[in-house]
């Protein structure tokens, strides 16, 4: 009961900040649009996060290992509290993305360093359900998240919902407060002075770590491939369900609730049978479905087809995430986690921003149909490779059984 009060408290603290978030990024893509009338300034603003990820992840995993989680977790919320009240107040636009930038790089940092406090926060028994606990939160936040940003925005103005961001953060902040010290065994009192010799070092534990597992890593890249394709394909929905299908502004927005209403599904699935479920088949299965709702989205000829490969994409998403998250929390060790996650990260932001240009031109210089359609299909492969892989009989000790890398 203890450990699931604590879980409770996690999981408060990743639904308000994961409401804020989009609050934040609603209300900073208007304040751009306003500012500026451009559609590209905007596009700008996710073009940071991979570049922010590249240019934090070389050292942050390093920083992540050394120092106490919660303490960072918390200095980082802070730091991004402080830095988005800033927004509003700043006298050019060349100064706010300067500023969004660190916010972003903040962002890159706290995903690991979050990773890393809870796998040695919640028991092996538990994460499976904690995962899909989190993926129902953060669902909820999908939805939850633009209503409130709607209603400030009603109330007040953009500036309005930028300031609530920062409160919800600072809320956070004292929700992680309540959360115990899990590093003060583990972690020495004294960190060392970071160092490109230190950074270096790390790089040589990490890769003589992926070369002695290769199994591990090889799921773990998977789940990396899957995320890019998505990431990718996703920056075609919009001008596809808008240009293609000639949908309306108010049934794209009941596109994207049928999307959050799968996620929901999923998760609640996820949640209540996580005992029965085998973490080989949820990664296996929500791949290959995953990459089968693209599909199914990119060859509908209207609102109901674009509707059920939608709904596809937000259930199956949940059992591969949750499967993903699961098997990565109990096979890499936590005491090199940050580095392995932040390390891997830099390949999964430069693959994002090099597939996301190629699938954008390509749908520029084409049409975007036949352009999803094949990205959908290559997808599918990685799914299919996914689930051969991680369903043979030989790789069961990795989803059945405790390694004893992390005793």
């Amino acid at each position: 009961m203890k450990n699931w009060k604590y879980s409770l408290l996690l999981l408060g603290g990743i639904g308000i900040s994961n409401i804020g978030g989009w609050v934040y990024l609603i209300a900073l893509n208007l304040i751009i649009l306003n500012e500026t009338g451009s559609p590209l300034a905007v596009a700008l603003l996710y073009i940071l996060g991979p570049i922010a990820t590249i240019c934090s992840n070389s050292w942050a995993g390093s920083l992540i290992d050394r120092v106490n989680s919660r303490k960072l977790m918390i200095g980082l919320d802070i730091s991004r509290a402080l830095c988005i009240a800033l927004i509003p107040v700043l006298p050019s636009l060349f100064s706010v993305y300067v500023i969004v930038f660190i916010i972003t790089i903040g962002s890159a940092m706290f995903e690991p360093t979050s990773m890393v406090y809870m796998t040695k926060l919640i028991p092996e028994k538990d994460r499976q359900r904690f995962n899909a606990l989190r993926s129902f939160i953060n669902s909820c936040g999908t939805l939850i998240g633009p209503a409130i940003a709607g209603l400030l925005f009603w109330m007040g103005t953009p500036d309005t919902a930028i300031y609530v961001n920062s409160v919800a953060l600072i809320l956070s902040v004292f929700i992680i407060l309540f959360l115990p010290n899990v590093d003060s065994q583990t972690v020495p009192s004294k960190t060392e002075k970071l160092s490109w010799k230190m950074i270096k070092a790390d790089f040589q534990v990490v890769y003589q770590f992926s070369q002695t597992n290769t199994f591990i890593l090889k799921v773990y890249l998977l789940f990396v491939g899957m995320t890019i394709f998505m990431t990718a394909l996703y920056s075609l929905e919009a001008a596809f369900a808008k240009g293609v299908l000639l949908m309306s502004d108010t049934n794209y927005g009941f596109l994207l609730s049928v999307f959050g209403t799968g996620i929901i599904l999923g998760s609640v699935i996820n949640t209540v049978f996580s005992k029965q479920l085998a973490v080989n088949l949820l990664i296996g299965g929500g791949s290959v479905f995953t990459a089968v709702g693209y599909m199914a989205l990119y060859s509908s000829q209207g609102f109901p087809g674009a509707a059920i490969g939608t709904f596809m994409i937000g259930f199956a998403i949940t059992f591969a995430n949750t499967g993903y998250l699961t098997f990565y929390q109990n096979n890499v060790p936590v005491k090199i986690m940050g580095r392995f996650s932040s390390l891997f990260s830099m390949v999964e932001a430069f693959f994002i921003i090099l597939l996301t240009v190629v699938i954008g031109l390509a749908a520029e210089m084409a049409s975007i149909r036949p352009v999803g359609l094949i990205g959908s299909f290559t997808f599918l492969l990685l799914g299919i490779i996914a689930c051969k892989t991680v369903t043979a009989k030989r790789r069961k000790v990795h989803f059945e059984e405790k390694l004893p890398l992390n005793n």
